[in-house]
């Protein structure tokens, strides 16, 4: 068996690309202004416009086929004792080449971008435990407000009432009001889906990813829902380019803050607390603890039944697969890997001092 030529030609291609990405790391200047700014928001926008109307996720079918080629060809490989092994490799690496290549330009050079807070003018520098005090306490009184509006007793837990469909539809309203204050944070045509492999993606906690390689959002929707608008937000924000976890979250929380329903004005504050919290708790566990004093008892609940059902599904695997996606998000430049997503409290400083000038007195 001949190894073929294009095969040979594409193989030959991976390391290139990967030297041609690692200089454009280095420009973020570049890549924002030519590529997310760019080639970016039409390439994105059509493959949600041909692929967002399918009830179903296409994302999710094509990794399901990935995976089976992949195990036959590792069976077929081992089947036949290795035989015509290099042109086979070749194939493989050729596959890999064309996969490389699709997952850069459909979205993933988004990652070398430049910040987002340089995008939304915050002159961020390192903040302070009073800082962080201040921000977190805010938080808790707009998230004890909100409970309240929506129960009419600080002890009993908010229920979101809605279906996962509904607020896919629902989440795009409060991106039509972000985008009047951040025109830059604009979002069209919708591709929002429930995965079909959702049940795998709670095993691994994983709460929704977005598929580059067909722009559609996938959302967990075995998820609490009080935390599903927020999870469906931070996908979206995903798909108009924000591909940084810490930034995405930042999104996810103003496109459901904006958002006129109060579940969804609940759930956003629900995730900064969460954020905000661990951070301080990391500083000052005392004080800490005489914040989480004054969530009002219904919150709680609903905090307490989110571990309870995520601790239903811990398994041995887990944390091999965070290992895993650890080492992928190092490799885009999110040097601190999963711990990234943490690194949404510097925005919501930003972001409270801004907004509101008492939290700097």
């Amino acid at each position: 068996m001949k190894i073929n030529k294009k095969h040979l030609l594409l193989t030959f291609l991976l390391p290139v690309q990967i030297i041609l990405i690692q200089l454009a790391a280095e420009n973020p200047a570049f890549i924002e202004k030519y590529y997310s700014n760019g080639i970016y928001p039409p390439i994105s926008s059509f493959l949600r416009i041909i692929l967002g109307w399918i009830p179903f996720s296409v994302g999710d079918i094509l990794l399901a086929f990935g995976l089976f080629i992949f195990i036959r060809f590792i069976f077929r490989l081992i089947k036949t004792r290795f035989k015509n092994f290099i042109p086979k490799i070749v194939h493989f690496t050729a596959i890999l080449s064309v996969i490389y290549f699709c997952f850069y330009l459909f979205w993933g050079l988004n990652y070398y971008r430049e910040p987002l807070a340089k995008n939304l003018n915050y002159q961020q520098k390192e903040y302070t435990t009073e800082q962080l005090q201040k921000v977190t306490a805010h938080v808790i009184e707009k998230l004890n407000e909100y409970q309240y509006k929506i129960t009419k007793n600080d002890t009993l837990k908010v229920e979101n009432p809605y279906s996962q469909k509904e607020m896919y539809t629902m989440a795009i309203s409060g991106y039509d009001n972000l985008s009047k204050d951040f025109p830059q944070l604009k979002y069209q045509y919708k591709s929002v889906k429930s995965s079909l492999m959702s049940l795998l993606q709670t095993y691994n906690r994983t709460a929704g990813y977005l598929n580059p390689l067909t722009g559609e959002a996938q959302v967990n929707d075995k998820l609490p829902k009080t935390s599903y608008p927020t999870t469906t937000c931070h996908e979206m924000a995903h798909q108009i380019g924000f591909a940084a976890e810490n930034e995405a979250n930042f999104v996810g929380f103003l496109a459901a803050n904006y958002n006129d329903d109060l579940y969804f004005k609940y759930a956003s504050y629900r995730m900064a607390l969460g954020y905000c919290i661990s951070e301080l708790r990391k500083r000052d566990q005392n004080l800490s603890q005489e914040l989480w004093k004054t969530v009002h008892k219904g919150i709680l609940k609903d905090f307490s039944a989110s571990y309870t059902f995520w601790q239903q599904y811990k398994n041995p695997f887990e944390p091999i697969l965070k290992k895993g996606y650890n080492v992928y998000l190092k490799a885009n430049k999110q040097d601190k890997g999963v711990q990234s997503y943490n690194y949404v409290v510097d925005l919501f400083i930003s972001y409270f001092e801004v907004s509101i000038p008492s939290l700097n007195s």
